[in-house]
């Protein structure tokens, strides 16, 4: 399918219809949260995004927009990962990787890799639900970041990158030629660009395939998740050869690796480009490049450097004109949850594909999570940790705990979970209930890579206590976290009380591929017999209120 292109009479008619409309500014990162690999297509007068949710379910978020810089979190496209058996664990680093939003015929598909298991598609007319069960596309370990493309005479064409941690190779780009409804592989993969015949390439990956004035045009990053750059590769033929440009760097900024992301055009024919970069504990946040095509026929990305190469914008005119001047402003999804329906908010997943009596949500302002049996004390194998991402701007989130469970052992909190955790709540022991906070998981692997396999079932040490000191059954618990996601907990038990403040505080860690995450939790020691139940044969939970989080001295 050709990118959407208006012709010169419909351009014209585009235009904003008063003299009156002005350019604001936005400033990047738009999506300043952990929004990994982001795709995007515009259909109409919406721009949808889709990101990377690796063992996070439910997964693949998908987001909103009408101007490319505000933007809603409307739904997820997987209720559970699958293989649906395999994710009932968390699985580290698994699961969703890179995938590709695309619409055909009048049908959205999301075709997504899961490195252990091969290529998924699902699909939806309408992008906020309900999405197909996923099927698999391609079976095959190491295959990742799939992109479908259709030509003029109705054939298909995936193109995807390798992992070599399951591959044993990777730094190419492959092509396989699949049914048009994208259900079946019609011919083998062939290798179509050769990342190691080309001078100073290494880990290409992230292909997204375009088809624009006779050429294919494969806009890929290379050189790492944190320190890359970006390809534009173009064909007249779509198994090659390509020729290539650098088109996007780091430069003189301070944006790091800006590479990986989506090309979409607005109706009045302007080009854009999104991206990632790499921010450790935030993870990966999302910045739109303004983009232009020269007089050679290659794309121009961000600020000009030389005359080829662009450097990311920090601040830029908006894409779409504004009617009245600070009409604009810029907006990230929601944050804040009152918990009055009965339904999970988009913003939540948990850890590991949930089961259904691991939430109840009465619609009363409580979110009441099931105190499930844990076999040791590493929250990162604990799958019922409901959370959210840890947003890259210094915020404040603030909760109110009843711990329902009085069963000696039994826990809730408020996290910080990346490689390394900790987190603030409530424990019921024999001599009655205790505020604790405690500290767990290994120090974050520097050597782990792009091509590290996650090892999901290794349990870290034992966890250590930070702070303890007698309870009643209810607080209230704080955290906030400043620009460099330094962390700190406060505590008290009633509204009218000070605010307490836990000493030390922490630096969160990102985990494996995604960024750090505040979470919600319950559980209590395993029964040596088996059994959710404790020895009082009740089954307790950690009864939540309000979630509110506040940036910028606003509720969010």
């Amino acid at each position: 399918m050709d990118h959407p292109r208006l012709t010169a009479q419909l351009v014209e008619t585009a235009q904003p219809p008063t003299p009156a409309a002005t350019h604001e500014t936005y400033r990047n990162p738009i999506l300043n949260a952990d929004w990994p690999d982001p795709d995007a297509v515009r259909v109409g007068e919406d721009y949808w995004m889709i990101a990377s949710s690796f063992n996070r379910a439910p997964g693949l978020p998908v987001l909103h927009s009408r101007d490319l810089v505000r933007w809603e979190h409307v739904t997820n496209a997987l209720p559970a990962v699958p293989p649906s058996e395999h994710f009932a664990v968390p699985r580290r680093g698994g699961g969703v990787w890179a995938p590709s939003l695309r619409h055909h015929d009048g049908v959205f598909h999301i075709v997504h890799p899961d490195p252990d298991h091969g290529l998924f598609v699902t699909s939806a007319e309408d992008p906020r639900g309900p999405w197909s069960t996923p099927h698999l596309l391609l079976p095959g370990r190491g295959l990742i970041d799939p992109c479908p493309v259709w030509a003029d005479d109705g054939r298909a064409y995936v193109v995807f990158g390798w992992a070599r941690s399951r591959a044993g190779v990777k730094n190419r780009i492959s092509l396989v030629e699949v049914d048009p409804q994208l259900r079946r592989p019609l011919s083998e993969a062939r290798v179509i660009i050769d990342g190691d015949a080309i001078p100073g390439c290494t880990t290409l990956e992230g292909p997204k395939i375009y088809r624009r004035d006779g050429w294919h045009w494969i806009f890929a990053p290379a050189g790492g998740v944190a320190t890359g750059w970006q390809y534009v590769f173009r064909s007249r033929d779509i198994a090659g050869p390509y020729e290539h440009r650098v088109v996007l760097e780091q430069h003189d900024t301070d944006v790091n690796g800006p590479h990986q992301g989506a090309w979409v055009t607005t109706p009045a024919g302007e080009d854009w480009f999104l991206h990632f970069q790499d921010r450790g504990p935030f993870g990966r946040v999302v910045h739109l490049q303004p983009m232009r095509w020269d007089d050679d026929g290659w794309p121009r990305l961000g600020e000009p450097v030389d005359e080829v190469s662009g450097r990311p914008v920090l601040e830029h005119p908006v894409p779409h004109p504004v009617p009245h001047p600070g009409s604009l402003a810029q907006r990230e999804p929601s944050r804040s949850d009152e918990f009055r329906s009965a339904v999970l908010a988009p913003r939540w997943h948990w850890q590991a594909n949930p089961e259904p009596d691991w939430l109840h949500l009465p619609g009363d302002g409580t979110a009441r999570l099931r105190a499930l049996p844990a076999a040791g004390d590493d929250l990162r194998r604990h799958g019922a940790v409901l959370g959210q991402q840890l947003p890259g701007r210094a915020g404040r989130w603030t909760t109110r705990l009843h711990l329902e469970d009085p069963s000696p052992g039994a826990q809730a909190g408020l996290a910080v979970l990346g490689d390394t955790y900790t987190w603030l709540g409530l424990e019921h022991r024999e001599d009655g209930t205790w505020l604790v906070c405690r500290t767990g998981g290994a120090a974050v692997d520097a050597a782990v890579s792009a091509d590290a396999s996650p090892d999901a079932s290794a349990a870290g040490p034992a966890e250590a206590t930070v702070a303890e000191l007698r309870a009643s059954d209810a607080a209230e618990l704080a955290l906030t976290h400043d620009d460099d996601a330094r962390i700190t907990f406060f505590w008290r038990h009633h509204p009218q009380d000070p605010w307490r403040q836990v000493d030390p505080g922490f630096t969160a860690t990102q985990g494996r591929w995604i960024g750090a995450e505040v979470g919600l939790f319950a559980r209590r020691p395993a029964p040596l017999t088996g059994g959710a139940r404790s020895a009082t044969g009740t089954v307790g939970h950690g009864v939540f209120s309000a979630v509110t989080v506040c940036m910028d001295g606003r509720r969010v």
